[in-house]
This record gives structure tokens, sequence and C-alpha cells, in this order.
């Protein structure tokens, strides 16, 4: 991309009348969408509002031929016919679920399919030089030679961009970037993201974080039910939160949470001096002596940095689905138990809601009926036979109430938008009936609109007198969600806050000290 191009034509990508159809459903609506070049241009909106499929018919996952409507790149209408030819004309995706193999180095991976060679033979001398440039553009100083499975997802994400600057990427799209990234790890991909800017490189970036997004792009399209609602420009229109989720939702949001009076009754759950070592590693341990309790009716929210047990913990509390046992007791009013799988956890009433819906969450094989009578089969069989009208009956009355998007409960999970995979797997979990439900990143990669409907879901649940714990990475989340917050440090229960002392500045200083304070 020259600097003539950017002054006589500062438009290089337009989207023109886009419609994209599924079978029963029309993803995208006579979408347009216009680019400036090198601008960070953010695309927002809900759930199953067409974002991620506008982008897949960019980068040619959704061929020319299976969409109505012109792409129109650098001046030019294109008929991308799949992926290689949109990244030989200088697009790259960049897609939520990383296209990396876990096996391979870092360097292997920035290179599968485009390796340079000589006389026929891969030049491994000439890709391990070419990898410590890219790395370096990208602020990664990992040895190229490094098993990707042994690096973070921070910098995995940094290992695909590293892919799309070797493949001269004049767009980079980015579909979520930062959801599974802790909040250091995604301000250095924000600051990359306006590096590559300076240097001439156009983004399109989709997010749910709309702080990041407000923080970083210069212009933000709007799609809603399918639709382009408006592009608007940051700097120019004054765009704040409150701007792009009044586009978003249709309406303005008077609170990202509903209203709640908490009916807080007595410890029915606790856990005392709970230890675990960790799966793989001798001598080490992820859960230290950790003690907590929980009261009906109370949302109990866990606190700390990414790696600091807190998943370790609830897992472990669940069935001791991770880890080794060491030592500790769990008692359920006022009596111990014994956990010793996740049959017996579900048996005696909890529920545990897995960070990664995907991989744990869900089998992308089933539809929505199949997954949601899942966790509690017996309810719906009469001698160890399914009831397929009462399970098609049940699935329907939690579509309908968690107001799930899907054209049937016959749709397959693998179909659904992120936060509607969300309420399939709350709904798996809720048909249990638990006592206590574990909440683990309960919305993660989800918009403002469903989570203001999880929020709600939570509380009805903790209004029945149910217990409920909620894991998340986002501390005003936490602060305007829980009754009291507990803070984990290096697998260890630091300190208990009620939510009247608590505050970012208060639960940060827990999270990152070895000194407890705990209740």
């Amino acid at each position: 991309m020259t600097s003539q191009t950017t002054q006589t034509d500062p438009i290089i990508l337009e989207m023109r009348s886009i419609t994209k159809e599924f079978p029963g459903v029309k993803a995208l609506d006579n979408v347009s969408l216009r680019v400036k070049a090198g601008e960070i241009h953010a695309i927002c909106g809900e759930n199953g509002a067409g974002k991620s499929t506008l982008m897949k018919v960019l980068s040619g996952v959704y061929p020319y031929g299976s969409y109505d409507g012109d792409i129109v790149y650098q001046g030019q209408v294109q008929q991308f016919r799949d992926i290689r030819a949109s990244e030989h004309a200088g697009i790259v995706i960049i897609h939520q679920e990383l296209a990396l193999i876990p096996e391979l180095s870092i360097m292997e991976n920035i290179f599968l399919g485009n390796e340079p060679t000589k006389r026929g033979v891969i030049d491994w001398a000439e890709a391990r030089l070419r990898s410590l440039d890219l790395l370096a553009r990208v602020g990664l100083r990992d040895d190229p030679d490094t098993p990707i499975k042994e690096i973070g997802v921070g910098k995995q994400q940094l290992v695909e961009i590293a892919k799309a600057l070797n493949k001269s990427v004049k767009i980079l799209i980015l579909d979520e970037p930062t959801a599974a990234l802790n909040e250091s790890d995604s301000q250095h991909l924000l600051d990359l993201m306006l590096g590559l800017k300076a240097k001439g490189i156009t983004s399109i970036i989709i997010s749910h974080k709309l702080n990041e997004i407000e923080q970083i792009a210069d212009s933000i399209t709007i799609i809603r039910d399918g639709k382009s609602i408006e592009t608007l420009d940051v700097k120019a229109d004054g765009v704040d939160e409150d701007r792009i989720i009044k586009g978003m939702v249709g309406r303005t949001l008077e609170s990202r949470f509903p209203d709640h009076t908490p009916k807080i009754g007595e410890v029915f759950f606790e856990v005392k001096d709970w230890t675990v070592g960790h799966p793989q590693i001798q001598d080490r341990l992820v859960c230290k002596n950790s003690s907590f309790f929980v009261r009906r009716g109370e949302i109990v929210g866990f606190a700390g940095l990414m790696g600091a047990g807190r998943t370790e913990l609830a897992r472990s509390v669940f069935g001791r689905s991770y880890g080794h046992f060491v030592s500790g007791q769990i008692y359920i009013n006022g009596k111990e138990v014994t956990l010793k799988s996740v049959h017996q956890a579900i048996d005696a009433g909890l529920g545990y809601v897995t960070e990664d819906r995907k991989s744990l969450g869900l089998n992308l094989l089933d539809d929505i009926k199949t997954t949601t009578v899942s966790a509690n089969l017996e309810k719906i069989s009469k001698r160890s036979v399914v009831d397929t009208n009462q399970e098609f009956a049940v699935a329907e009355q939690y579509r309908r109430s968690l107001r799930t998007k899907a054209p049937s409960v016959q749709e397959g999970v693998a179909k659904l938008s992120g936060g509607n995979q969300q309420k399939v797997v709350l709904a798996k979990w809720m048909f249990t009936d638990p006592d206590l439900l574990i909440l683990d990143e309960p919305t993660r990669g989800i918009d403002v609109g469903a989570k203001y409907e999880i929020y709600g879901i939570i509380q009805e649940l903790a209004n029945q007198g149910k217990g409920v714990i909620v894991i998340s990475s986002e501390l005003p989340e936490l602060l305007g969600l829980s009754d009291r917050i507990y803070t984990i440090f290096e697998g260890a229960i630091t300190g208990v806050l009620n939510k009247e002392e608590a505050s970012q500045e208060s639960l940060m200083k827990l999270m990152t000290s070895t000194t407890r304070k705990v209740a």
C-alpha cells in the first residue's frame, strides 16, 4: 500500500449489500461496510448479529457465490474462492479459535504451508532468521523452536500476527483477539495493533470489550440482527461505551447490572483446608489450604490473576475433576461429604459451567435439545429410555426462557454464536436443579445485552435460595454482581471482602499478595 493510494483513495475496502443465508436463517441482510486505509475499524454487535459471518465472507471462508453483494478491495471487485485467495491479496483473518498446531514449534506454525525453500527443500536456516525478525516485530522473545503448547494464549495470539505479517498483510482481521487474555496481555496486543497502524496496516477488530474498542478504534460499524445500523467516527462523534451500547441493542442501558436486593440465608456449602496437587508436576500445589463458604441466596465472586488457581480450585471441588486430591473437607448443610467424581458432585447438588465452553462444556456434534438434558438424563427417562417428547419440551422451555437465538432446539450447538452457546450450557446445568452453581467466566466473549440477561439469570437463581459462585477476570463484573468476593494468589485464598468494602484497588491488592486477610 503506497502513500499515493492512501491520499487519492482512502477507502481500502468496501463491502456492498452483503447478504448471506443459511438454512432457515438470514445471517446477513444487505450489510454494507467501508474501511479507510491505515485505520483500526471495529465491528460491534450482539452475539448472533452477523459480525463473524461478515468477516468470513471477506476472508473467503464463505467463498464467492455463496453470498450476494460485492467486495471492493483496493478499487477492484473481488471474487475470493477460498482463504488462500484472500490471503494472496493481503487480507488475513485471525479467528477466535486460533489455527495453530500445538505439537509444532513457533517457527513451524509461522511458515506452515508457506515454507521458504531452496532447490525444492525447506530452508530451515532461512525460516529461523525470518521467524526471529517476525517475532521481534510483534514483541515476542521466545525461542522459535519452542512448541506452541508450551506458550500461553497471549503469546499464541502474537504468533498468529507474526504469521499474518509473513503473508504481507494489508488488512488484518482479528475476531475477539483479547477474549481469553489477561489485562497485561490484552494491553500488549492493543499496543501492537496501534504499532501496525503506524506502519500503514489496516486492522478490523471484532470485540465485546467496549473499553478496548473506545481506546484504539478510529471508526466503528454497528451490526444488529444481520443488518448494518451505522458507522461512527470515534473522535468526531464523541463515541463512548454508552453510545456503542445504544447502537448495539437499540436502546440505552440504564445500568450494566439488573437491580437486585439479595435475600441471603444460612451457610449451606463449606470447603475447609482444601489442598490439591498439579495433575502432571509432582510436588507442585495448585490449591493450598483454601477455605471458603457459600450461603443460600448468595452470589460469591472469586477474583485472581490468570494462573492464580481459581479454575483449579473450582474444578477440584466439583468431583475432583482437576489435579490430585491431597487433603481437605467439603460440608453440605453441615454434613461432611466426599465427592470423588463429577457424577457424585451432581448428585450432591452441584453444577459447574466451565471456562472453556467449546472443549469442556459442549459436545459440538450435539444439538440444543440433546445438550440441554445431557447432565440429568434420569429426569426425563423411563426404564433407562429417554422420553424424546419430554426432551424436546424441556429444551424448548429453556430456549424460550433464556431467549436463545436459534431456529429450533434441533439446531446444532456448533452453529450458534458464543453467547447463545453459553445460554445452552447454562440451561444444561439449570436443568439439574443444583443447590450450588459454579460459573467460570460466564460472560467471556459475550456482548453487553447478553451479559445483562445472564446477570439476571444468576440473580434469579440466587432469589430461589441457591448459592452461586462466579469466577471472572473482569473486576467490574464481580463488583457489580457479587455479595462477597474471595481473592486468590498462587493457589491460596488471600482475602474476602463484602460488597460494600470491595473496590478494584482493594481486590487487586489482595490478588497480588501472599499476605492473607481472610475473615
